[in-house]
Parts: structure tokens; sequence; C-alpha cells
């Protein structure tokens, strides 16, 4: 999948026809599903594809990974009314990455929710958002302060194919969001419930993470706002250091900015420095995007990863 390419015309047709700009249009009038839809069912699918083509001759693949509890909704509806939008418009305007093909995760709990896991088709025009919108919202979760996110890391290792490492050796990106801890493990009973994977193990999230690192860049972005974050913010922080350490976290002040933020990595990666990119936005994004990537840039993580394939 992963033809056509975006478009600003195609974007304001799509969100006035869905009233994104009126205050009175609700998440859940955005987000309307009340079970999961079987086109985001991984259980209806072997593999999602990012593979070139006449459109996107070095597609590279982008996973964004949404947490669909009740705590993150408001995340959910910026990333609809305009933080995908800001993803797509930049990266096509300051080419940090060639050809973009996105693919949208709503990921759950597997020990509370019923499909703690959807995922779109890697797309790169207007269905990016179509395929946004049909997400379930499940508003699930529990009290055991985490979610399922290394689900995504899965998802990338063994149920993705995508022509950029296969063909160029260059990474892929994901970008996991939200507000808890990092799951400690995955049991091979939930790969089966939940994905319709048999004879898998289970995992632990530093096995997912070694596994996914060398053909993906790979980070999470701690939502500070959240209700869980703001209140236990040291924990989260210090539960997602021991797997991935703080070159891999993006702790985000104001969630308005995610897409300038998922954006502005890619531009490290590129070559840019921070202070640079940072200057490129307006004032309250440019302390957002200094206040959320000086770890990273500090410890050089991105460049060190993909230098060869560069």
């Amino acid at each position: 999948m992963g033809s056509g390419g975006y478009s600003k015309k195609d974007w304001t047709s799509f969100s006035t026809s869905r009233g994104y700009d009126k205050a009175s249009t609700k998440t859940e009038d955005i987000y309307s599903k009340s079970s999961i839809d079987d086109a985001l069912d991984p259980k209806q699918f072997k593999f999602r594809e990012s593979v070139d083509g006449p459109d996107n001759p070095e597609s590279t693949p982008v996973i964004i990974g949404l947490d669909v509890t009740g705590s993150m909704t408001y995340v959910l509806d910026v990333m609809a009314r305009k933080g995908m939008k800001t993803v797509c418009e930049e990266i096509y305007n300051r080419k940090p990455i060639s050809d973009p093909h996105i693919c949208a995760l709503g990921i759950g709990d597997v020990e509370c929710d019923r499909s703690p896991f959807q995922a779109t088709q890697f797309e790169a025009d207007i269905r990016i958002f179509k395929d946004l919108e049909k997400i379930w919202l499940e508003k699930g979760g529990g009290g055991n302060d985490h979610e399922s996110y290394i689900l995504a890391w899965y998802f990338a290792k063994f149920r993705t194919k995508t022509d950029s490492f296969a063909k160029r050796g260059r990474k892929g990106w994901i970008f996991t969001i939200g507000d808890e801890e990092i799951t400690p493990a995955i049991g091979s009973r939930s790969f089966q419930d939940f994905l319709g994977d048999g004879q898998m193990r289970d995992y632990t999230a530093q096995e997912l993470f070694d596994l996914v690192l060398p053909e993906w860049n790979v980070f999470h972005v701690i939502v500070k706002e959240g209700s869980h974050a703001s209140r236990n913010y040291r924990s989260v922080y210090e539960s997602w250091a021991k797997v991935v350490t703080e070159q891999h976290i993006i702790p985000l002040d104001d969630h308005t900015k995610i897409g300038e933020v998922i954006v502005s990595t890619m531009e490290l990666a590129a070559g840019k420095n921070l202070a640079d990119i940072a200057g490129t936005w307006d004032n309250t994004t440019a302390l957002a995007v200094n206040a959320s990537l000086a770890a990273i840039e500090a410890g050089g993580a991105i460049q060190k990863g993909i230098d060869s394939y560069l």
C-alpha cells in the first residue's frame, strides 16, 4: 500500500466535510466506532506493507502508535484535527525523510481491553486520515500502571514488510504516544487472542526492543499532561529508561505539539542541530521541541543508530 501523496487541498476538503474545524464536533464524532473495525483487526490480515511504487519510489515507513485508553482521548482528538496533518505537511515541506508511508495504531491494554491493538494500512495520501477515523476509541485500560505500547514493536518486527530497509538499509520510524509505564512483558496467549498469532512465545519489553531496533528508529513520547504521568512522571520515565535509555524517550509538555516534535526528531536524524530546528517553529513550539529533544540530541542516539544507512 502507499500510493499517491499528501495534498493540502485534499486535507482541507476532508477536514471541512468532517467538521474538524468546529468546536461542536466532539472526539466521539471523529472516532465513532463502537467496536474494532475488521479493516484494522490484525486477525484479519497477515502483514502491513510499505512498498515502493511510481508515486513513492523511496518509501519510508512511519508507525504512530496512539494510546486509545480513557486517559488519552484528548490526544486522539488533537491527532485527528492537527497532529497527523502537521506530520504529513511538514515531512513534505522539510523533507527529513523520503516518500513517507504512515500507519496509525490504536493501542490499549492486553490485560483489560477487548481490542488492545488496531493497525491501519501504510498510506501516503488522504487515506491516512480516513483510516485514522476507523480506530475504535475503546477508552479501556486498567489499574496496572502500564499499557501495551510494546505491541507496536512486535507489529513492526513480525507483521510488516517494508522496502525501505530491505532494499536500501534505511530504518523505518516508530513513535508510540502515551502517559503510562512500559509494559514489562506480553504473554504468548495475548499475541494469539488479539493478533491471531499462534505458536508465539512470551516476549519481554527488552527482548522486543532489541529485536526491532536494528531496522527501526524507536521512540516513545511521554505525554506529561496525562492523568497518570502528571502524578507519576518519575516512575513512568524510569520504567522506559531502563529498557530504551533516555535517548529514545521524548517527554512532551504540550500535547498539541506532537506532530511538530515527531517531524523535528526526524530532522535531527537528517543531520540538523536542535537549535536550528527549533528556530524554524513559532516561539511556543520552539520551546516544546527544545525541551522534548534535548536528551536525544545530547546522546546522539539517532545519528549513531542510522549513520550507515543514510
